[in-house]
């Protein structure tokens, strides 16, 4: 008979108390409550429990199996989608997923590795590292990186922002963090950025020989992390991401000199101030106290921060630099010439003379000049000033400096179209024939055959030309009355005929 739950949980309540409280045999137990002695062991949990055989389960990956094993040990980051390519062949019609799946199962998982706790002395390192930050700035073409340095010790922290990683840009902030700190530790840690490591190996490091002299010039040692090693840089690396968080989200920078200003006030007001959350403790007192007089004196020795660039002067008397042109005096032309440039200005130097100065443009494909430049030029070459006007032209204005511009792409003869329009203007005036010119240039076209046919028939204007002046102030001075013509009708009829007497 099937016993109902509310039963079988009565008989076991039964079962359990005649055994544990009275301490009855199973034998008595089963004899007082008429159930078999097997019931009694099941119920008290010592019958051994039955196990029903299951099947094996049959995938649809089995047969392939061998051929999976054998992908994964050869390459074990092999993707389910190659592998399902190779399966295809052979026959296999499931899908990706359950292949997949299977994958994770066969991929062998390294063991997690175990990291030291690096301890460093007041004074002992500091990490240095760029991030980049991308377009940030209104207007300016160039990525903005931030410059990070880490004392190892107290945490205490430099950043200020950039719109170049290049080797004179990094010891140029190298520099202005050195004296933020007051003075230097023994070891300067650094990724494996391009301008400090050329190239890293187990057994080999090779760094910028540039760098190198920077270095013994300051009088630290350098050490580069292991590649793929990020726990070896972790102090430069978290104030990174503390930035990027506590930072940079949701501000805006009207331009570089903004933005630097904005990071140093939160970097000595918030960031070194900050109780930091691993070591507790504040990293601006820490550094005070403990780590400042650790650190070595800053050697005074100057050393060359400056961008160098050899370069020719073009037939337009500018030097290409930076993503950017500047001007140099018109005589320089096809000279060699050295650009010296750092954060804020660019020097050019023709042997040690300096020839131009220009303020530092971090902008793109713009043109710098200046016109002190180009002084004398159109005295040496009158044909330099075809893109001003002639003083007859004067009245014209910006509007027929550009009629002119657009004018000279068509091949026709620059002079005669001069005289052309000089001709109208004093014809008509100036005012008049500039707006003909703007009405025929609004209708694509350029030319003074235009302007006449709108001055005379589309206006109906009437030529008036100016006084006719010799250039001599006496001459142009002489005043004729107009003849009175009306004396010959009263001359005598006779002194007219020919046949009087």
């Amino acid at each position: 008979m099937k016993l109902t739950e509310a039963e079988r949980g009565k008989q076991l309540a039964e079962v359990l108390r005649l055994s544990m409280t009275e301490g009855h045999s199973e034998r008595a137990i089963a004899k007082r409550l008429g159930i078999a002695r097997q019931t009694v062991r099941r119920l008290l949990g010592k019958a051994p429990s039955k196990v029903v055989a299951q099947r094996p389960q049959v995938s649809i990956l089995d047969p392939y199996l061998a051929v999976i094993r054998k992908l994964v040990e050869e390459a074990p980051t092999i993707r389910a989608p190659a592998v399902l390519e190779r399966l295809r062949p052979l026959g296999y019609e499931g899908g990706v997923s359950i292949l997949r799946d299977r994958l994770v199962t066969l991929r062998p998982h390294p063991q997690r590795e175990a990291f030291l706790t690096l301890d460093f002395a007041p004074g002992e390192a500091v990490q240095i590292d760029w991030a980049d930050f991308g377009f940030a700035l209104p207007g300016c073409p160039r990525r903005v990186s931030g410059f990070v340095m880490a004392l190892c010790h107290s945490r205490y922290l430099y950043l200020e922002f950039t719109l170049s990683q290049s080797l004179p840009s990094l010891l140029r902030c190298m520099e202005r963090g050195l004296r933020f700190y007051g003075g230097v530790t023994s070891a300067d840690i650094f990724d494996n950025m391009k301008t400090v490591v050329l190239s890293h190996t187990p057994t080999a490091t090779v760094f910028n020989p540039q760098f190198l002299e920077y270095a013994r010039a300051r009088g630290f040692a350098i050490r580069a992390c292991n590649v793929r090693r990020g726990n070896e840089k972790g102090r430069v690396e978290r104030p990174i991401g503390f930035i990027r968080d506590r930072f940079w989200l949701g501000r805006r920078f009207v331009d570089l000199r903004d933005l630097n200003l904005q990071s140093s006030v939160w970097r000595d007001e918030v960031a070194n101030h900050r109780v930091h959350e691993v070591t507790g403790k504040v990293p601006a007192l820490v550094f005070e106290h403990e780590e400042k007089a650790a650190l070595r004196p800053l050697p005074q020795t100057p050393f060359e921060t400056d961008d160098k660039q050899s370069s020719m002067v073009t037939k337009s008397f500018r030097v290409r630099f930076d993503r950017n042109s500047y001007s140099v005096p018109w005589k320089l032309c096809g000279q060699s010439v050295l650009v010296r440039a750092d954060d804020a200005s660019v020097a050019i130097f023709l042997g040690p003379k300096q020839v131009a100065s220009h303020a530092r443009c971090w902008d793109a494909g713009k043109d710098l000049k200046l016109d002190s430049h180009e002084q004398g030029l159109l005295e040496q070459k009158p044909g330099a000033d075809k893109g001003r006007l002639p003083p007859a032209l004067v009245g014209l204005g910006q509007l027929g400096e550009r009629y002119f511009k657009v004018f000279s792409a068509n091949g026709r003869s620059i002079a005669k179209e001069t005289i052309r329009i000089t001709l109208l203007t004093e014809l008509f005036d100036d005012g008049p024939t500039a707006s003909a010119i703007e009405e025929v240039m609004a209708t694509g076209h350029v030319g003074a055959e235009y302007v006449e046919h709108v001055l005379r028939h589309k206006r109906g204007l009437t030529p008036s030309p100016p006084p006719l002046r010799l250039g001599d102030p006496i001459l142009d001075a002489i005043s004729l009355r107009e003849p009175d013509l009306s004396v010959y009708d009263r001359l005598p009829q006779k002194t007219l005929d020919p046949e009087a007497k």
